[in-house]
Parts: structure tokens; sequence; C-alpha cells
């Protein structure tokens, strides 16, 4: 008899603990969710902001993934008087970016409520549990539109100049002028969504992925492959234009902007992919073979 009656009491006291999570989800659904059907009838429709769901979605898998260690962290901790503060700024970006139609603020304000929700909820323990999820949501924030252009210019600049250098020691009839490449009788301009700021935007957030997958032990490993992300991601721009150009000069003008333009992007992030596994295992071959002198040398000490 004992045995159920505290079986039912521990069945209450966790019915209890999760209604104020119940009612935390209720309030996010009422904020955002308007937010994210404006998103995807807009900008998250378009060729350079289409990583921001994949965003989201991975984002949220990560908070899941991690909700049972961010529990267990946080077992006996008490709320952070910081969390007032966090909601407060939330709140301020959330009804400035949506009176004043400001995604960079109306998006932005998610992480600030959701670090107040851990704060407030589980104690500062809860927050450190989940600050990768809570960082990776950066990369779904749509960026103001002058900044992108007057970052983007530079790096389609960058990648038509390496793409039509590398296709011409390669024997190919290329010409560039500014961020258009003519090859043979096609023309072709290097778009925003081939070699631009959201571009690279999206491969960082493959790199960060990975890095938080893997779980490298050595923390310098983990930031020189962090830093290599940037010309990892340059040089994936770079094979994904002159994929497309190849497409452009031996199958047509409408291969290069039909179904072969959307492989393309695979190739993108296929070759990204693999050039940071590549670039990893190459790491840790030199990180081993330092390692293996370090012991030697004390060995012989």
């Amino acid at each position: 008899m004992s045995l159920n009656r505290a079986t039912a009491l521990r069945i209450n006291l966790d019915r209890n603990t999760q209604w104020p999570w119940a009612a935390v989800a209720f309030g996010m659904l009422c904020l955002y969710v308007p937010s994210l059907i404006e998103l995807f009838r807009g900008v998250w429709s378009s060729d350079q902001q289409g990583h921001g769901p994949i965003v989201l979605g991975i984002s949220i898998w990560l908070l899941y993934r991690k909700w049972p260690e961010m529990m267990e962290a946080s077992e006996g901790c008490r709320p952070s008087i910081f969390g007032w503060l966090c909601l407060i700024v939330g709140l301020i970006l959330y009804i400035l970016g949506r009176t004043q139609d400001i995604l960079l603020f109306e998006i932005g304000s998610v992480i600030w409520i959701l670090v107040s929700v851990a704060l407030l909820m589980r104690g500062a323990a809860a927050a450190k549990a989940i600050w990768f999820p809570l960082f990776f949501m950066i990369f779904m924030i749509p960026l103001p539109g002058a900044f992108v252009d007057a970052v983007t210019m530079p790096m389609k600049m960058a990648v038509s100049y390496v793409a039509e250098q590398l296709l011409y020691w390669g024997g190919y009839p290329i010409a560039r002028t500014g961020v258009i490449l003519q090859i043979g009788p096609y023309q072709l301009l290097v778009a925003d969504a081939c070699a631009g700021l959201h571009t690279l935007f999206t491969l960082e957030a493959l790199g960060l992925l990975y890095l938080n997958l893997v779980r490298h032990e050595s923390v310098a490993r983990n930031l020189v492959l962090a830093i290599l992300i940037v010309p990892i991601s340059f040089t994936a721009n770079v094979i994904r234009v002159m994929v497309l150009t190849l497409i452009t000069f031996y199958f047509g003008d409408e291969a290069g902007q039909g179904f072969l333009h959307g492989f393309a992007g695979m190739v993108l992030f296929i070759s990204a992919l693999l050039l940071i596994i590549a670039v990893d295992a190459a790491i840790r071959s030199v990180v081993g073979v330092f390692e293996k002198g370090q012991e030697a040398v004390g060995g012989s000490a």
C-alpha cells in the first residue's frame, strides 16, 4: 500500500513539475508562431535565407538531445536572478522587432528568452548545459540587408577570381568582369546564393555542428578546426561556382540554371563536409605526432 502511495505521489510530482514547462511552451508558441509563419512566407523561402528552417530544426533537436543533461546538471540548483534581466532584454527586443519590422531583433529575442527561461526555471547550470543549441540559433537570425550587401560583394569578387584562375589554368576559355564569368558563349553571374554571406553562415553552422557532435577532448584541436572552417567554406563556394560553370559550359545554360543548379548546392555542402572531415583528420594526425614526440621527450628525460 505504501509503495502504491509513493508511486502515485511521484507521478503527481512529475505532473506538477511539467505544468510550468507546458506554460512556457505555450507562451513561446504564442510569441513566435506568427513570426515563423511570416519567415516561411518571406525571407526563409528565398535561396539566400533557405538555411533558416534547417538551423531551426537542428536547434530544436539539439535542445531535445540536451534536455536530460540539463535536468540532471541543474538538479537542486537555485533559479538565477539574472534570468529576469535576460527576460526583460528579450521582451524589449521582441517588441521593437515586431512593431518596427526588424527581424534581427524579433528573431534574435528568442535566444534571450530561452536563456531567461533556463535561468529562472533551473538556474545557471541549466543555461550552461544548453549553451550550444542556443548559440547555434544565431545562424537562423536574418541579417540586415545593408550589412549583407557590404560583406557579400568582396566575397563574390574573391570567389569569382579564384574560380576563374583555376579554370583558366585548366585550359578553359574563361574570362571575368567583376562577378560575371564568361566561358565559351555563356555568361554566368555569381549570385549571392552561390558565394554570399548567408552561404558562409550556413557552412559555418555545418562546421560547428560537426565539432559539437564529434566532441574532441583537445581544446586546441577544436579551436584550430573552428578557425579553419572559414577558409573551408570559401573553398567549398569556389568548388560550387566551378561546378556550375562547367555544367553550363558542357550542357548549356538551361542545365546550369535548372535542376543541376540545385545539384550544385548539394555539391557545396558535400564538399564542405568532406573538407572538414579531411582537415580534422589532418589535425588529428599532427596532434598525434606532437603528443608522441612529447611523450618520447618526457620518457627520455
